[in-house]
Parts: structure tokens; C-alpha cells; sequence
């Protein structure tokens, strides 16, 4: 993406092919789009939806969330304790979860961690399918790895356990490598 200044109601107007960020005036693209990527946000998102939905919670994928006057960012899942009424959320969600891409930097990734915990976000989850490391960030703690094996929040308690997440990730790249002509050796 360019780095020429673009109006917020341009940005807003605008429909990009995978959605962007909006930095200070900067159209920044996400990394997204990769097979392991999606397929960990669907399981993820999946997970939730099948665990939180019910009691009304809503489960959002690549929301446009309003961190600041000046800032959009778009997690890649967040959730919300009830129905958020707005279709660009500008009040803080229960929780912003990042699945981390190859090409993500540790530098842009803090950068999106601060501003959702600065936003008032309470959970921030960051999740690496090629490591199998998951990470907590709150206001109070800052980032954490997550050594118990589940992702989990304060009150009210949101959970993901992550062997669960990894064993269903195991199972569909298996599927995949028995029905394709490809070799993933």
C-alpha cells in the first residue's frame, strides 16, 4: 500500500480486497490470506461461536475495530459480550485475538496489541500456528505466553483450549495430504 495520507472517510468508503488497517492517514495492509492462517482462524472462530454464541455472545471475523480518532484496526476474530449495535465498532470488544502469518513482525504486532489495550480492549489473544505458541496480552499483565495449554480470559471467562486446536489443525493437513496430488513432504 502507498503511504500517501488518505482521509478516515475514504478509508471507510472504501471496499480493499483483504481488508486494511488505518494508521494515522496510512492504508496499512494485514498480513492474511495463507492456507494456515485461515484455516486457524476458522477453527478458532468455529470454537468460539460453538462455545459463546449461545449465551449471546458474538463472535466477529475481521471486524473493522476503531482504536483511536486517528487508528481502525482489524483483528483478525474479536468477540463481544452481547450485540455490539454498530456495524465498525467504536466501543472496546471483550477480546481481539491475532493469528499470527510468516510475514507478521514482532514490532507491527506490539504496535496492534498496545492499540487495542489502549482502546479499553480488556483481552488481547495472540495465537502462532507454526510454533503452537499462544499469547495473552491484558493491561495489567502486559504480554504472557500461555504455558497451561488453554487461552483463557478474567471474568467473564472466555476459554480455548489449545490442544484441542492443534490436534484439529493435525487432522485437517493430514486430510489434505491424502486427497491432493501435492506433496507436502
Amino acid at each position: 500500500m502507498s503511504t500517501a495520507i488518505v482521509p478516515l472517510a475514504e478509508y471507510l468508503s472504501t471496499v480493499y480486497e483483504a481488508d486494511c488497517d488505518y494508521v494515522d492517514g496510512v492504508v496499512e495492509e494485514r498480513n492474511a490470506g495463507e492456507r494456515t492462517h485461515s484455516w486457524t482462524m476458522s477453527l478458532v472462530a468455529s470454537d468460539l461461536l460453538t462455545r459463546y454464541a449461545p449465551s449471546g455472545r458474538e463472535v466477529l471475523i475481521a471486524l473493522r475495530v476503531q482504536v483511536s480518532p486517528t487508528r481502525i484496526r482489524v483483528p483478525d476474530i474479536c468477540l463481544t459480550l452481547s450485540d455490539p449495535g454498530e456495524e465498525i465498532l467504536t466501543n472496546p470488544p471483550y477480546l481481539c485475538i491475532e493469528i499470527i502469518a510468516p510475514e507478521d513482525r514482532v514490532t507491527r504486532l506490539a504496535v496492534r496489541i498496545q492499540d487495542y489495550l489502549s482502546m479499553g480492549v480488556p483481552n488481547v489473544w495472540v495465537i502462532d500456528p507454526v510454533t503452537r505458541q499462544a499469547y495473552t496480552a491484558t493491561p495489567e499483565q502486559g504480554l504472557r505466553e500461555v504455558k497451561s495449554g488453554i487461552l483463557r480470559t478474567g471474568e467473564p471467562v472466555i476459554e480455548l483450549p489449545l490442544n484441542g486446536l492443534w490436534a484439529r489443525s493435525e487432522e485437517h493437513t493430514s486430510e489434505l495430504q491424502s486427497h491432493s496430488f501435492i506433496s507436502y513432504a
